[in-house]
C-alpha cells in the first residue's frame, strides 16, 4: 500500500455534500485514514467567484500514481466538473498532493503537486492532520508561517456566506 494525501475543494452547489460524495466515490479504491476539518477559502487566481470548502484526506492505495490520477479525474467526471476558467468555479476538485516518497513529473502528473506549498487552503489542513510531514525539506509549519495574503477559515469558525 502506498501512502497519499489528496487535497478536494468545491465552489458550486452544497459544497459540503460535494466533498463528501467524492470521498465516498474515493473509498471504492482508496483506504482514508484521515480527513481534516472543512475550510471555507478564499479563491486564489480567479478572484470573481464563490469561496470555496477545501478538506485534505491521508490515504493509502494499491493504484499506482498514474492510475491514481486516472481515479480521481474519473469521480471529478462522474459528479459533472466541467473545465471552464483556469482556478475557476468546480463542483469538484480532486488534486494528489503526495504520493508516498515518489517524485514524478510526466505530462498530465506532477508529485509532489508543484503549487501545494503556496496554497494555505492546502497547507493548513495538511498540517491539521500530518504536523509532521516533511515537504522539500521544510515542516509543514515553516511552510505556512511563510504564506500571505489567502484567507482561510475552519468551517465551524467561519462567519460568513457560504
Amino acid at each position: 500500500m502506498n501512502k497519499i494525501y489528496l487535497s478536494l475543494g468545491s465552489n458550486i452547489g452544497d459544497t459540503k455534500a460535494n466533498l463528501d460524495k467524492a470521498v465516498e466515490l474515493l473509498k471504492e479504491k482508496i483506504e482514508v485514514l484521515k480527513q481534516s476539518s472543512y475550510y471555507k477559502t478564499e479563491p486564489v487566481g480567479y478572484k470573481a467567484q464563490d469561496w470555496f470548502l477545501n478538506i485534505v484526506l491521508e490515504g493509502e492505495t494499491d493504484l499506482g500514481p498514474e492510475e491514481l490520477l486516472k481515479f480521481t479525474q474519473g469521480i471529478e467526471s462522474k459528479m459533472k466538473r466541467i473545465k471552464t476558467i483556469r482556478f475557476g468555479p468546480r463542483i469538484i476538485d480532486v488534486d494528489i498532493l503526495l504520493y508516498g516518497q515518489i517524485q514524478l513529473q510526466t505530462e498530465d502528473l506532477i508529485i509532489p503537486h508543484p503549487r501545494m506549498c503556496e496554497r494555505a487552503f492546502v497547507m493548513v489542513p495538511l498540517y491539521e492532520i500530518a504536523p509532521d510531514l516533511m515537504i522539500e525539506g521544510k515542516k509543514i509549519k515553516e511552510i505556512i508561517d511563510e504564506l500571505e495574503g489567502e484567507q482561510v477559515y475552519k468551517k465551524d469558525d467561519w462567519n460568513g456566506e457560504g
